[in-house]
C-alpha cells in the first residue's frame, strides 16, 4: 500500500514538473502561432510599438470630455481626457487666497518688528504660515493640472476603458494608446544562432497582412534564452520611412544564412 501511494505521489510530482516548464512559453504569441515559415533561416515574429501605453487617472472625479474615439489620431499636448475640476478649483482658489493673507501677515510683522513692536518669534511664526499656505496651493495646482490628461506623444487610440460622464476612481485605465510609427519586430529565434547574430545585421521580413517583404535590421538580442523552448528574444527595426504597417501585425523573417 506504502508503495502504491509513493508511485502515485512520484508520478504527481512528474506531471507538475512538466506543466511547470512548459508555461514560461505559453504566454507568449510566437510560441503558440502556427509557422508557415517553409526555410531553415525562416522565423516568425511580431511588430510592436516602442510607445505605446495604458494612460490611467491621477485623481477621481468625473469625466467631461473624451475628444477622440477609438482609431482616431492625436498629437502630442492634445487633451486626450477632461475632468469637472470645478471642486478643486475652489480648493486652489481657496489656497491661494490663505497663501495672500499670510504673506501680507508676514508683511504686517516685519513692519511691526522695525518699530520693535514684536519680537522676532512673531516674524517667524508668520513666515512659517505663509510657507505652509502657498505650499497647499501648490498642491491644489498639481490637482487642478490633473484635471486635463494630455497626450504624451502622437498616436492612436486604440480602445477607451472610460466614457464621458462617467465617474473614475484614482489609477483607473482611461484609454490605450499607441504610435505605430515606432514599431519594431520581435522574432523568438533559436539558441543555437546566438553565436552569429549581431546587432546591425540584416534580414528580410514579410508580413502576413501585406505580403510586402521589407528589408529590417536586429536592434539587440534579448537577455536570457527561455529555459522550456530554447528560444531567444530579438528585436529588430524597419526603415522610418516604412508605411501600412500596425501594431500586432504578424509575419515571417528570412535570414539570408542560416546561422
Amino acid at each position: 500500500m506504502h508503495k502504491g501511494i509513493w508511485l502515485g505521489l512520484g508520478l504527481s510530482l512528474c506531471a507538475f514538473g512538466a506543466a511547470y516548464a512548459a508555461q514560461p512559453g505559453e504566454d507568449d504569441p510566437l510560441l503558440s502561432s502556427p509557422s508557415t515559415s517553409s526555410g531553415a533561416g525562416d522565423v516568425r515574429g511580431i511588430l510592436r510599438a516602442r510607445d505605446q501605453a495604458m494612460l490611467s487617472s491621477e485623481l477621481a472625479g468625473r469625466i467631461l470630455e473624451m475628444p477622440f474615439a477609438e482609431g482616431q489620431s492625436f498629437r502630442k499636448g492634445d487633451v486626450l481626457v477632461r475632468f469637472d475640476c470645478s471642486a478643486y478649483q475652489a480648493q486652489l482658489n481657496a489656497a491661494q487666497a490663505g497663501a495672500k493673507a499670510a504673506g501680507e501677515q508676514l508683511a504686517h510683522n516685519r513692519q511691526l518688528a522695525a518699530l520693535n513692536s514684536v519680537g522676532r518669534f512673531e516674524v517667524a511664526l508668520a513666515e512659517a504660515k505663509l510657507a505652509e499656505a502657498q505650499a497647499q496651493a501648490q498642491v491644489y495646482q498639481v490637482q487642478v493640472r490633473r484635471c486635463a490628461l494630455t497626450a504624451p506623444y502622437d498616436g492612436q487610440v486604440v480602445q477607451r476603458k472610460a466614457q464621458p460622464f462617467e465617474s473614475v476612481s484614482g489609477g483607473a485605465p482611461l484609454l490605450e494608446i499607441v504610435d505605430n510609427r515606432s514599431l519594431e519586430i520581435r522574432l523568438l529565434v533559436p539558441s543555437r544562432w546566438v553565436s552569429r547574430l549581431k546587432a546591425g545585421q540584416s534580414f528580410t521580413f514579410v508580413p502576413d497582412e501585406t505580403g510586402e517583404p521589407l528589408r529590417a535590421e536586429v536592434k539587440r538580442l534579448g537577455a536570457r534564452i527561455d529555459e522550456g523552448s530554447q528560444m531567444l528574444p530579438l528585436i529588430a527595426t524597419l526603415p522610418a520611412e516604412t508605411k501600412g504597417l500596425l501594431a500586432g501585425m504578424s509575419g515571417t523573417a528570412r535570414f539570408a544564412e542560416t546561422p
